[in-house]
C-alpha cells in the first residue's frame, strides 16, 4: 500500500511535465463520464459564471496538489477559450479534456473498461485515504472537501452524516468496497 508521503509526491508534480508513468489524476478514465466531469466544471467555476477563467483553473489545480506554471497553463488554455469569452465554457472544458487525454495518455482502444474503472475507482478513494490506511475517515473527508472549498468541509456533523450514508459495516469510516459502492450508485455509464 501506498504511503500518504508516496501519494503526496505524485501529486506536487508540475502539471506540464510528462510523467505519465504515475495513474494519479489520470483524465483518461473511460469512466469520467459528462455527469462527472461537468461535477468537476461547477467546482472550478467558483463565481459560478458558467466560465472557468485562467486563473480559477490555476487556484483549483494548486488546491488539489497540481503545480501549474501559470505562462504555461495560460498558453495552453487560451487556444480553448472562445472569442468573446474571459474563460472556458463547458464545452470548452470539455473539449480541453479530450485534448489532454490524447496528448498526455494517448488513445488505449483495447482498454478494459471495468478493470480501468476499478483503478480510477481506487486512485479516487486514495486521495480521499490520505493517511493510507485503507479507510475514509470523517476527518480525513473533511480535509479534500475543505481543499476544494466546498461547505461541507467547514461543518464536521454534515461530514459525518456523509460518512454514516455509505457506512454499511457501522465503523464510523468508509473502506474501499463501501466507497465502491456509493460510486456505482452516482457513476451514470459513458455513452
Amino acid at each position: 500500500m501506498e504511503t500518504a508521503g508516496g501519494a503526496a509526491g505524485q501529486c506536487n508534480r508540475n502539471l506540464g511535465g510528462r510523467n505519465t508513468s504515475s495513474s494519479s489524476f489520470r483524465l483518461r478514465s473511460p469512466s469520467l463520464n459528462k455527469v462527472r466531469l461537468r461535477r468537476i466544471f461547477d467546482i472550478f467555476d467558483k463565481n459560478n459564471d458558467g466560465m472557468i477563467s485562467i486563473d480559477e483553473l490555476s487556484k483549483a489545480l494548486g488546491l488539489l496538489g497540481l503545480n501549474a506554471d501559470m505562462a504555461e497553463l495560460e498558453s495552453t488554455i487560451l487556444s480553448y477559450i472562445q472569442p468573446g469569452n474571459v474563460g472556458l465554457t463547458y464545452k470548452d472544458f470539455e473539449d480541453l479534456h479530450v485534448s489532454l487525454n490524447s496528448v498526455f495518455f494517448g488513445l488505449e482502444e483495447d482498454v478494459d473498461e471495468k478493470a480501468q474503472d476499478e483503478a480510477d475507482l481506487s486512485e479516487a478513494f486514495k486521495v480521499f485515504d490520505e493517511d493510507g490506511d485503507g479507510y475514509i475517515s470523517a476527518r480525513e473527508l473533511q480535509v479534500v472537501l475543505s481543499k476544494l472549498g466546498l461547505q461541507e468541509g467547514r461543518e464536521i456533523d454534515r461530514v459525518e452524516q456523509m460518512i454514516s450514508s455509505v457506512d454499511r459495516n457501522h465503523d464510523g469510516r468508509v473502506d474501499f468496497f463501501e466507497f465502491k459502492n456509493m460510486m456505482s450508485c452516482v457513476i451514470v455509464p459513458s455513452s
